[in-house]
């Protein structure tokens, strides 16, 4: 009936490329709805990408190991009652084009995307001289090459991902634990996915400095900061609050939540359940910005940055935050935390945020002001939970007590987010954590 295009998918807002681990399926194979057809590669997420449609595959455009930019059609899926060419397309076999006069001339294999192409050959030769097969993203094989580290040398290199593939995690543990001094590398060929260095770039004057040249990632999550301190007029408010019921509520409650449920109850979830009621009060945070038009968003949808092993990060999104109990929110975070850590999170679980969590506490900071996750306008971020003298009223006068109290800071965008909303959203979140209900059981 029709014949549908298969996109690269977006895989997290700093991604926009990704690698193509292996072809589930080939030319004139047939699939069903939301059978894996391909299995891809970023730096932050192995993923397995389903078919939309029913029918048979017609087209792949492009190989194995290629380096294709988001959005880009990647195949061409023939609905029933279309027919499909028992000949293989460009990507799955060099094909011989005819000439005008029906003369097949022999040809190098086309490349349907010039520019993946030349990133996948020039940048990340795919697999190992030695025809073993082992697969090497463009990232690894940058580090391996300005390391100066020979084919045999990287093969040794023990691999934790999917299939032994080595890691960006697993080539630098490698190197801190590499003996002797690695030679610098020679400056690769002009790509666009790696600039080549000059020797002035990557040599210290002195000596006694050491110039580490930006990966990939650090790359694109640099741009995507930058972007969105051009796009946001940012402020931040900051509020204190107290949340010594709630410590002592998780205290009391954790060893029978985790006996009961098979899972562990951190401050996060409870932190979501504030900031998903805090929205229903004051739906103008729940927005993005369009041109000069505000679209306000109906679902809400928290992502909670996660720090990954490599030291990036990722922001995987509870859907519906406001739908979920405290259990259904803890589960939901376990769940995304620790994929996130084995990078097995899937693209539809890091898009479609509206608004941003990220716990600095973690780091052992009091308060932060995070950048804005565009195309969002508010982003919380909640500070370390320490305990301080701090005055109570009660009916027999001031005192003062220990209490457990926590920074948090919002910026927001004051394009569309004024003081007033920002702050009283603010304070608002504050105001349900203090109030938290200590009488619930689990």
């Amino acid at each position: 009936m029709a014949q549908v295009e298969l996109i690269m998918p977006k895989m997290g807002e700093s991604i926009m490329e990704a690698t193509i681990l292996k072809w589930v399926k080939n030319v004139g194979d047939t699939v069903d709805i939301d059978e894996t057809i391909l299995e891809i590669a970023t730096d932050k997420v192995d993923s397995e990408i389903p078919s939309p449609v029913a029918g048979t595959i017609a087209k792949i455009l492009f190989q194995e190991n290629d380096v294709v930019e988001i959005g880009k059609v990647i195949a061409i899926i023939a609905t029933e009652g279309e027919e499909v060419s028992a000949t293989p397309s460009p990507a799955a076999e060099v094909a011989a084009p005819s000439s005008s006069n029906g003369v097949k001339k022999e040809t190098p294999a086309p490349t349907p995307q010039p520019v993946a192409a030349e990133v996948a050959t020039m940048v990340a030769p795919p697999r190992n001289g030695d025809g073993s097969g082992r697969f090497y993203s463009p990232l690894v094989r940058n580090i391996a090459k300005k390391e100066n580290i020979g084919e045999a040398e990287l093969n040794a290199v023990p691999g934790t991902g999917q299939n032994g593939r080595v890691t960006k995690k697993d080539i630098l543990a490698y190197l801190n634990n590499r003996t002797g001094v690695a030679v610098p590398a020679v400056p690769a060929a002009k790509s666009i996915a790696q600039p080549v260095a000059t020797s002035s770039a990557t040599t210290s004057v002195s000596g006694d400095d050491e110039i580490v040249e930006m990966d990939r990632m650090r790359k694109l999550i640099a741009d995507h900061m930058v972007m969105s301190k051009r796009t946001s007029a940012h402020v931040t408010s900051y509020i204190e609050a107290d949340v010594t019921n709630l410590v002592n509520w998780r205290n009391k409650v954790k060893g029978e939540f985790q006996k009961k449920y098979g899972e562990k109850i951190t401050f996060t979830p409870i932190f979501m359940e504030a900031v998903a009621k805090a929205i229903g009060d004051f739906p103008m945070i729940n927005v993005s910005v369009d041109g000069t038009n505000i679209i306000v968003k109906k679902n809400i949808n928290i992502g909670m940055a996660a720090a990954l092993p490599s030291g990036n990060l990722i922001v995987p999104v509870i859907k519906n935050a406001d739908r979920l109990n405290l259990l259904g929110l803890a589960k939901s975070v376990n769940d995304l935390a620790s994929r996130a850590r084995g990078n097995k999170l899937k693209p539809e679980e890091i898009q479609g945020g509206t608004f941003t969590l990220t716990n600095v506490g973690t780091f052992g900071n009091v308060m932060g002001t995070p950048i804005i996750n565009q195309p969002q306008v508010a982003i919380l971020a909640v500070g370390a939970i320490r305990k301080k003298p701090a005055v109570i009223e009660t009916e027999y006068g001031d005192v003062i007590a220990v209490r457990q109290m926590m920074f948090m800071s919002l910026s927001y965008d004051h394009r569309v987010v004024d003081g007033f909303l920002g702050g009283s959203f603010l304070r608002r979140v504050g105001d349900y954590l203090e109030a938290f209900d200590t009488t619930q059981t689990v």
